[in-house]
């Protein structure tokens, strides 16, 4: 047999160091890299996940939670925000652990005295502890801040989730509506509401303040409801027979609550410092109740005879305020593809 119709070696045949030669179904041969060699031998199921780590058989892609959270690991802004308002959690919940006098025990004869030894921040007016109104004050401020973002993001996800999805009359009214709650200022707003209102308790500070910022996010959770339900897999989920409840709940919910999350960090910082705004004009919390706002308004006239009552108030609420705002932006960032 002549020697151009014997038959193609079967094998690869080594052409050099680096190049290895494949035969090929039709009878001839072409180059591969070494790179894509290995490829051709690797076992069928195995394979690469984003981020170029092998992935085993079956492995599955990551999705958006566990990529926001690999994001926010690695986030230096997220982690000091986080561990401040951890710290600022447990002194919320166990002032006791790092302050035990009683805040509401004062002395008048050590009235607007400076640092002492067990008395780090002064005294105030009334000769009470300023380090330890300043550590309790932080439970009235957390609380009406994480109360009044879990009632205004839980009030206006339903109603904007809700208008967005089946749209007509509902979505209408519910624009009509928020845009009356948009014209309202929120301080004078305050003032009216919480004038007639004898109540000591952070609970009428926490409606007023839901009665307000729903609006806010009910637009956002309106707007990422519907572009979450005009994609294809919503479409094909609709085409296959599944209920609006079912659609609602297992397809559009989940990838349209990352803009409510963000907005709601965001403004959970927003509220405290309301709260104290509302406090320090005399018509938020009120005593006997410990509040930064409370301990503000009673420092602002003294304030060139003795700073240190308004210092360090203000300075938690500052640095508070600072680290809910900051973990928003780090949870912004994680959870928007665009911004990585």
């Amino acid at each position: 047999m002549p020697d151009d119709l014997q038959p193609l070696q079967q094998g690869p045949l080594q052409r050099g160091p680096g190049n290895t030669i494949a035969p090929t179904g039709a009878g001839g041969a072409m180059d591969l890299a070494m790179s894509e060699a290995e490829t051709l031998e690797r076992p069928p199921g195995t394979g690469t996940i984003p981020g170029g780590a092998p992935g085993g058989p079956g492995a599955k892609p990551r999705s958006l939670w566990s990529d926001a959270w690999r994001e926010l690991r690695r986030n230096p802004v997220f982690i000091a925000s986080g561990l401040l308002i951890v710290f600022l959690v447990l002194i919320a919940i166990w002032p006791g652990l790092i302050a035990s006098g009683d805040p509401l025990s004062c002395n008048l004869a050590k009235s607007q005295e400076g640092s002492q030894p067990g008395h780090p921040f002064g005294y105030d007016t009334q000769g009470c502890d300023v380090y330890t109104r300043t550590v309790y004050g932080a439970r009235a401020s957390v609380t009406v801040g994480v109360c009044a973002t879990l009632g205004a993001a839980l009030l206006g996800s339903l109603l904007g989730g809700l208008a967005g999805f089946f749209g007509r009359w509902g979505d209408a009214l519910l624009s009509r509506t928020a845009d009356i709650f948009f014209g309202i200022p929120v301080v004078l707003g305050g003032l009216v509401f919480l004038s007639v209102i004898t109540s000591t308790t952070v609970w009428p500070v926490v409606g007023f303040i839901v009665l307000l910022g729903w609006p806010q996010i009910s637009r956002i959770a309106r707007g990422s409801v519907i572009t979450a339900k005009q994609n294809d897999y919503v479409q094909a989920a609709r085409a296959l027979g599944a209920s609006n409840t079912r659609l609602l709940l297992r397809h559009v919910a989940p990838n349209a609550v990352a803009p409510v999350i963000v907005v709601a960090t965001i403004a959970l910082g927003t509220y405290i410092s309301l709260e104290a705004t509302l406090s320090y004009l005399g018509v938020g919390l009120r005593p006997p109740t410990v509040s930064w706002g409370i301990d503000i308004s009673n420092a602002a006239p003294q304030i060139r005879n003795a700073p240190h009552m308004l210092l360090w108030p203000a300075g938690a609420l500052s640095l508070t305020v600072l680290a809910f705002i900051m973990l928003g932006d780090a949870v912004r960032d994680a959870l928007d593809p665009k911004l990585r």
